[in-house]
């Protein structure tokens, strides 16, 4: 059973640390591998520890434990696209350690984000994936999220790399409370 809660700051260095490996695992065969190799958990946690001193803003973070480690971390708040609607929300950033990929974290992390969209008024929430991440996309689409048409092009060390984004509605009973 996994224990959702918002992340703390002692939570920083662990996060970074499920945020690179997270990269490293889903990404391996699509990123260009020298900018995955060059990725840094202490250089994440510096900047992650600066955006954590200045919280207070829309960002919700929450991370998944099992037996008190974080084994995952999902960030949320408004949508940031530019055709976005005043209720949609945005699934930021979604990772669970790899060798806790089937446990049951993403889904209960998924879960509470739903709640969570709810509890902020958002009829939707929307999310980027790489179009070649398969794996995300089937645990996307196993989570009620489905591609709805819009693509872009993400640079990454010089390559361009194909997204996709993906929504789902925000039961109403949620929206509502």
């Amino acid at each position: 059973m996994h224990e959702v809660r918002e992340m703390r700051e002692q939570d920083i260095e662990t996060v970074s640390s499920v945020r690179v490996a997270g990269w490293r695992s889903a990404y391996a065969g699509i990123l260009p591998q020298a900018y995955l190799d060059g990725l840094s958990a202490e250089q994440d946690a510096r900047g992650r520890r600066k955006r954590f001193a200045r919280a207070g803003g829309d960002t919700l973070d929450l991370v998944a434990e099992d037996s008190g480690t974080v084994v995952g971390w999902l960030a949320m708040g408004p949508c940031r696209d530019d055709d976005a609607g005043p209720g949609d929300g945005e699934v930021y950033a979604f990772y669970v350690r790899p060798d806790r990929i089937g446990t049951g974290a993403g889904r209960a992390l998924a879960a509470a984000a739903l709640r969570a969209a709810g509890e902020r008024s958002y009829e939707r929430l929307l999310l980027w994936v790489l179009e070649d991440n398969l794996r995300a996309r089937r645990f996307y689409g196993s989570a009620g999220y489905v591609p709805e048409g819009s693509r872009s092009l993400w640079e990454v060390a010089g390559v361009a790399v194909p997204e996709l984004r993906y929504h789902r509605d925000v039961p109403r009973a949620a929206v509502q409370g």
